[in-house]
């Protein structure tokens, strides 16, 4: 990967959100915040003891390392990355991303689209098929004022390049928009199923003069979901066959002449199977693109023992989670069971249930440990916390407050508007920034 500062996020867009004025209406967020902007109640220096819960909270210093890490995966396999943007719908992790050598970043829809070119992300993937009229017709538009902006869009099947080309019927296409060929597999998401069909879609979309063929895209994250033998042979395979479309439609000149082409693949799974088998496409102008999303955050939970950080034996690297939830006791109904004040709403439950890390006597206090709390349940508003009565460690009081690991990123940031940045690991560290989501 390379870093370019021009491909950066706009300062200005970003410091709008430093002059957005805070509400005791934003979740989490202390009465002392109400009408000041983010950067003026920042100053005062809050700590995480200002907070309510429950409250999600994430940790600098492993965002850092975070980045750094994935950075320096992908520049040591020659591959870039445009990491999915849905994860986290922040500008400013995005302006981080990119400035730590992500090539671009991948969204799924025109709504997020949307949003990052406002914030002037200049390089961009759409991993969907994008057929919407008036977003393929704002595209064109987008592109004719902005020179720099490149969208790279997905297709699998003639009817969704027919659709493309009535949605821009009629308009001003100064640039051919991009579009990559998605290769699917049986029992997978989307995407043509053969080498045939691939080579159908990308006759079609070579006889639409808006359209530019650019590659090919897929997924391989749908077709395993643990980092067994046989799930990591069927990526493999799944891989080798992108592989093949993509050098026919090198050796039978499908590509257009002079132009990159890219093969862009990787959920934050499989991300060392990606390397091993497409690094040897990245020469020339061929680019393999990595969209793995949830390296910045990890978390406690599916991430963390899927990663090929955490299936090699002493990584010389690792990702750390930098979320965590905290929770108050409010019920203590029976000797086995705590009730917390955080639910669906506000931490996720798709994939692995939160785990409890920590206790303390209030937020800002000293914690201790509380291995083997289990949370077995989980409602909107409200997590059910199994405990031991035999465990002193055990014996919560109401009022005291948990740590709760998380797992999967993308489905707890959907669950915030601003989320505290922790500055350091004290007991009560002071919130060094706020970061808004556009969920």
């Amino acid at each position: 990967m390379t870093i370019s500062e021009q491909h950066a996020l706009d300062p200005g867009a970003l410091a709008e959100l430093d002059d957005m004025r805070l509400s005791e209406m934003d979740k989490a967020l202390p009465s002392a915040a109400k009408g000041l902007t983010k950067t003026e109640f920042l100053r005062t220096q809050p700590r995480l003891s200002a907070f309510n819960t429950p409250v999600m909270v994430l940790d600098e210093t492993a965002i850092a390392d975070n980045l750094d890490t994935m950075a320096a995966w992908c520049t040591g396999h020659g591959v870039e990355l445009a990491p999915h943007g849905k994860t986290t719908m922040s500008p400013a992790l995005w302006d981080r991303q990119i400035r730590s050598g992500a090539w671009g970043i991948t969204l799924a829809n025109f709504g997020q689209l949307r949003v990052a070119v406002h914030f002037g992300v200049h390089r961009l993937q759409i991993a969907n098929s994008f057929i919407d009229p008036t977003a393929l017709r704002w595209l064109a538009a987008q592109m004719e004022v902005n020179p720099e902006l490149e969208v790279l869009t997905w297709a699998d099947s003639p009817q969704t390049v027919e659709a493309m080309a009535a949605g821009l019927e009629g308009a001003a296409v100064v640039r051919p928009i991009p579009v990559l060929v998605e290769f699917g597999a049986q029992g997978g998401r989307g995407g043509v199923r053969t080498l045939a069909e691939g080579l159908e879609v990308a006759e079609r979309i070579r006889s639409v003069p808006a359209l530019r063929l650019t590659g090919v895209a897929g997924y391989e994250g749908a077709l395993a979901h643990d980092p067994s033998a046989e799930s990591l042979a069927r990526v493999r395979a799944y891989l080798l066959s992108m592989a093949e479309l993509h050098r026919r439609f090198e050796s039978e000149g499908h590509y257009p002449a002079d132009e990159d082409v890219y093969v862009t693949v990787g959920g934050s799974c499989y991300f060392d199977v990606v390397t091993e088998v497409l690094a040897e496409l990245c020469c020339g102008r061929t680019k393999v693109v990595l969209r793995s999303g949830s390296y910045i955050i990890h978390d406690d939970g599916f991430y963390s023992g899927i990663t090929p950080f955490a299936r090699q034996q002493a990584p010389a690297r690792h990702l750390t989670s930098a979320m965590h939830a905290w929770a108050r006791v409010v019920s203590r109904p029976e000797p086995s069971l705590a009730i917390l004040d955080a639910g669906k709403r506000d931490i996720p439950f798709d994939e692995r249930l939160p785990t409890a890390q920590a206790v303390a006597d209030r937020l800002g206090a000293a914690p201790r440990p509380l291995a083997g709390a289990e949370a077995i349940e989980i409602n909107d508003q409200h997590a059910f916390l199994r405990l031991d009565p035999s465990r002193p460690e055990h014996d919560l009081r109401v009022g005291n407050v948990v740590c709760l690991g998380l797992s999967r990123p993308s489905t707890a940031f959907d669950k915030w508007r601003w989320i505290p940045v922790l500055g350091d690991n004290s007991d009560d560290p002071v919130v060094i920034d706020l970061i808004h989501t556009f969920f």
